[in-house]
């Protein structure tokens, strides 16, 4: 067991204000790991004066002096790979094969901006022509400050990477909030930053749930910029309290991603990237390529292959080598996802899926496959989180494309084709941040994440990841004689 009810805050633990307890809870055995204090707002005031404070030096520190702290974090959580897996595995609920990706995929993400960091430093101060002569202009980045940042459970340490990396690359300062669901990952940080030699108040971390941190944190007026990955209902509030103040916000929402296949499209490999787009994670992520549009010339064979698929799934405890579909992340995800299967049963949605034997305990819920489903279906439209996939057939490219984007999110997309060309063309019509022709769900740290309409504001990881933290400073002046 446990016990989470101190705050990381001027690099030592002390004590959180908060009096409200919440249980931790390893989904597989449906027992409790530990406790997490609930936090306070006394909390968010300590660790926001602390980022304040040590803001002036961290800005001044070389840019490639903060690369190399960086690179320690990544050797930090490499050296703890194993264990950290191990421990994300238990707490989220995730097959232990996929809790190892997302180790690698954090610890190329922060060696990734310890480059990044580096080139920072060389870029500055760039001369450009102004068009008059005698005069020159010359651009620098300065950090924005100090950063709210706020992540979901479904990805632990990899969403964190993505903001932390970035910020502290650029010279912010930082007030991190992990989730309270799955928070024992994210606590390493701490003895790694330590490690890394960062001084006191640029990492801070916050455990608590979203009364006691998230709202006060993001209302906080000492904040300069937030950045929030999770829910539309909780996206929008973050906005709302990033407007006091005018500052800049990143948002990661929703989605309810299309998978576009061809009839000329090679049935294994759609038959295995629709089984990555909607099981992998038990189907929570906010990417999950959820709605399956496939032509009819080859619908009936691709459900056949979907179906028989996910028979073969092998459900099970996570830390088992041979598990490949592990629990939702808690029983309260297990009911969300039931209620839409329960809404699927009342609008007599069809399935055929047969149902893997499932674990006698454990919050899991069997993949299945729903044909022909309306678009005015609940299923359809709405964002589920879990290993339920929703199809239609279309007729054309055309018929296709106009379905995948009648959607309120772009997030992301797959296309499967046999004809590369004919899967660029579709690619290109599609309302999506991240497309993939072809190919599994990459997400390097050297691209970028995001998407469009209600899938969020703004960019991660790539270039665009560090400049969501910097601000362009464009000096003019004479040129020296």
């Amino acid at each position: 067991m446990q016990r989470l009810n101190e705050q990381f805050i001027d690099n030592q633990w002390v004590p959180s204000r908060g009096g409200t307890r919440l249980t931790i809870v390893d989904p597989y055995h449906e027992t409790p790991l530990g406790e997490i204090t609930g936090g306070d707002p006394a909390d968010v005031d300590a660790a926001v004066a602390a980022a304040r404070r040590a803001l002036p030096g961290w800005r001044a520190t070389p840019a490639a002096r903060r690369g190399e702290r960086l690179a320690a974090i990544a050797a930090g959580l490499e050296r703890r790979r194993e264990t950290l897996a191990t421990l994300s595995s238990r707490n989220n609920g995730k097959p232990l094969s996929e809790a190892r990706q997302d180790l690698d995929d954090a610890i190329d993400c922060y060696r990734y901006y310890a480059e990044a960091a580096a080139a920072l430093g060389e870029r500055q101060g760039r001369r450009e022509d102004v068009g008059q002569p005698g005069l020159a202009a010359y651009r620098y980045w300065e950090p924005v400050g100090v950063a709210g940042l706020i992540t979901p459970w479904n990805f632990p340490l990899v969403s964190s990477a993505w903001k932390l990396a970035p910020a502290l690359a650029a010279g912010c300062t930082v007030v991190f909030k992990p989730t309270e669901v799955v928070p024992l990952p994210e606590q390493v940080l701490c003895e790694i930053v330590l490690e890394a030699g960062l001084p006191p108040g640029v990492f801070n971390l916050l455990n608590g749930d979203g009364q006691g941190i998230g709202a006060p944190l993001s209302q906080h007026p000492g904040i300069d910029k937030l950045s929030f990955t999770g829910s539309n209902p909780v996206g929008e509030a973050v906005m709302r309290a990033a407007a006091s103040g005018v500052r800049p916000v990143s948002l990661e929402l929703g989605g309810k991603s299309p998978i576009v296949v061809t009839e000329d499209a090679d049935l294994t490999l759609a038959r295995d990237l629709v089984i990555a787009g909607i099981c992998y994670n038990a189907g929570q992520m906010c990417s999950a390529t959820s709605r399956l549009i496939v032509h009819e010339r080859l619908a009936d064979r691709l459900y056949a292959a979907v179906d028989a698929a996910m028979a073969e799934l092998q459900p099970g405890d996570p830390l088992a080598e041979e598990t490949t579909l592990g629990p939702l992340v808690n029983a309260s995800q297990q009911e969300r996802v039931n209620r839409y299967l329960a809404q699927a049963e009342a609008e007599g949605l069809h399935s055929e899926t047969p149902t893997p034997p499932m674990p006698e305990r454990g919050c899991f819920v069997s993949p299945r496959l729903y044909r022909d489903v309306p678009t005015t279906s609940q299923l359809w439209r709405e964002e589920i989180f879990g290993p339920v996939l929703c199809a239609r057939r279309v007729a054309s490219d055309e018929e296709a494309v106009s379905l995948a984007n009648d959607s309120d999110y772009g997030l992301a997309a797959t296309v499967v084709s046999g004809d590369p060309d004919r899967a660029d063309t579709i690619a290109r019509r599609l309302e999506a941040g991240n497309i993939w022709c072809n190919s599994d769900q990459l997400a390097p740290p050297q691209g970028n994440w995001g998407g469009m309409k209600r899938s969020g504001i703004g960019r991660e990881l790539g270039q665009e990841g560090l400049e969501a933290y910097l601000e362009t400073k464009r000096i003019t002046r004479p040129v020296p004689r």
